[in-house]
């Protein structure tokens, strides 16, 4: 095969793409079968929580008063301004895909990026309050628990429910975050655009995704 019919078997089967992995045939492929791990991945994400919903409904069963109680000791306002913070930062990173997309400036897909991680940044300073006031009250999960002004019995399964649902979420948070920053730095470099921006739709579907965990955790632990 001379070389010229080479570099046409190569641009027919996708080899001219620069970001081609040699186990793959086309991009098309690649990104698709990148797209479903992401998404197989999301789905256990998504059972993960769903057990500590379900342990939640069941013990809230058991022991409604003393979540009743537990609940209303919570600062409903520091979990609404997180809310907030998090429902913004999905609108950013959701317009910093969409620049990436269209190859629109990347100063401002860069900056969209940049105010998506403030904002997880500011969440679990939040979140750091929240937990401190918790220690300071004695509303610890399990056989630390030493709240004295809420006595109902079942008072520290709930918090145990707390700190295991709201830490495990944090987890999520300074993941996602990371995640965000190594995509940052490949903006920076313009490594990704309108042929190559899996990365940046990737990276935004998990940080959706923390997103819409906390969407259900603060109803839940919060509110009802």
């Amino acid at each position: 095969m001379s070389s010229s019919e080479a570099h046409a078997h190569d641009s027919s089967s996708g080899r001219g793409e620069p970001h081609l992995a040699h186990h793959f045939d086309t991009q098309e492929q690649q990104d698709g079968a990148l797209r479903l791990g992401m998404w197989l991945f999301l789905g256990t994400e998504v059972l993960l929580f769903a057990g500590l919903f379900l342990g939640y409904t069941v013990y809230r069963n058991f022991y409604h008063q003393a979540f009743h109680e537990a609940s209303r000791s919570l600062d409903v306002v520091l979990g609404g301004a997180n809310t907030i913070i998090l429902i913004s930062s999905s609108l950013t990173v959701a317009l910093a895909y969409y620049c990436v997309k269209h190859d629109k400036s990347r100063k401002l897909s860069a900056g969209l990026i940049v105010f998506t991680i403030v904002c997880a940044v500011g969440f679990l300073v939040i979140k750091g309050f929240e937990y401190k006031a918790k220690f300071d009250h004695g509303s610890l999960p399990g056989k630390w628990y030493a709240n004295e002004h809420i006595t109902a019995p079942g008072a520290n399964l709930y918090f145990t429910v707390y700190f295991l649902a709201t830490g495990l979420h944090a987890f999520h948070v300074i993941v996602g975050g990371s995640v965000l920053a190594w995509v940052l730095m490949g903006i920076m470099k313009g490594k990704y655009g309108s042929r190559n921006y899996l990365a940046v739709e990737l990276g935004g579907l998990y940080w959706h995704l923390v997103d819409l965990v906390w969407i259900f955790l603060f109803p839940l632990l919060y509110l009802i």
